[in-house]
C-alpha cells in the first residue's frame, strides 16, 4: 500500500465529513446561499495567496530541477487558474479586486495558512507536501463528486465545480499525490507518523474552513472603537 493510500483509508471518517458538509452539498445542488458563497470566495482568495507560497518554498527546498519544475507548475496553476476563477466570481458578486485583496482574514483562514507555512518553512519537502495535499486532494474529489450530479455544471456554481472536476486540476492533484509517495518512500515509521499527523491536521482545517464559510464566521468579539 502506498503512503497516500494509507492516509486516504485511515482518515476516511474525517475526510467524509468534509465532503458531506452542507456548504459542499449546497454547491452541488445550487441551493447554497449566495452570501455564504461570497464570504467563502473572499476568504479562499486570501487563503490561496498564502497557499501559493508553499509551492514557492517547495521550489526553493527542491534538490533537483524536475522537482523545482513540478512546484513551479503547481504555483502557476494556483496563481493563474484557481485565483483567476475567484476574481471572475468576485466581479459577479460586485467585489472589486482591491476589496478582494485587502479583505480581513478570518481566524480560521489565519490559523490554517499559518500552520501550513510553519510546517513548510520548518520541515522538509515531505512535511510541506503532507501539509498542502489535503486541500488539493479533497477539492479534486469533491469536484468529481459534484460533477456527477445531473445539471450541476449548469447551475449557479457550475464554473467552480468544473474547474476542480476538470482534467487539469485532477492531473495536478495526482502529481502531488505521487510526489508525497516518493518523498515518504523508505522513511521509518516514526517519520511517517509525523507526516500522517500533519495531513490529519490540515484535513481538519479543511472542515473548519467549510464550516467557517457556512456560518460566515469572523472574530467572535468586535473591537471597540
Amino acid at each position: 500500500m502506498t503512503f497516500s493510500a494509507r492516509l486516504h483509508e485511515k482518515l476516511q471518517p474525517v475526510w467524509r465529513q468534509n465532503h458531506e458538509h452542507p456548504f459542499v452539498k449546497g454547491l452541488g445542488s445550487g441551493e447554497l446561499d449566495e452570501e455564504k458563497f461570497r464570504f467563502f470566495m473572499v476568504q479562499d482568495y486570501l487563503y490561496l495567496i498564502e497557499y501559493a507560497k508553499l509551492f514557492a518554498i517547495g521550489a526553493v527546498k527542491a534538490t533537483d530541477v524536475d522537482t523545482m519544475s513540478k512546484f513551479a507548475g503547481l504555483l502557476d496553476g494556483t496563481m493563474n487558474t484557481e485565483m483567476e476563477l475567484h476574481r471572475q466570481y468576485a466581479k459577479e458578486f460586485g467585489i472589486s479586486l482591491e476589496e478582494l485583496e485587502n479583505a480581513e482574514a478570518s481566524p480560521v483562514t489565519l490559523a490554517y495558512t499559518h500552520y501550513m507555512l510553519h510546517v513548510g518553512n520548518n520541515g522538509g519537502l515531505a512535511e510541506l507536501v503532507a501539509a498542502l495535499l489535503p486541500c488539493m486532494w479533497s477539492y479534486a474529489e469533491i469536484g468529481k463528486e459534484l460533477d456527477r450530479i445531473p445539471g450541476a455544471r449548469d447551475g449557479k456554481y457550475g464554473e467552480w465545480i468544473k474547474m476542480y472536476a476538470d482534467d487539469e486540476f485532477q492531473s495536478l492533484n495526482e502529481l502531488t499525490i505521487r510526489m508525497l509517495d516518493e518523498l515518504a518512500e523508505g522513511k521509518p515509521e516514526h517519520e511517517l507518523k509525523r507526516l500522517e499527523e500533519i495531513f490529519l491536521n490540515t484535513t481538519r482545517f479543511e472542515y473548519l474552513f467549510w464550516d467557517m464559510s457556512w456560518n460566515q464566521q469572523m472574530w467572535p468579539l468586535e473591537e471597540s472603537t
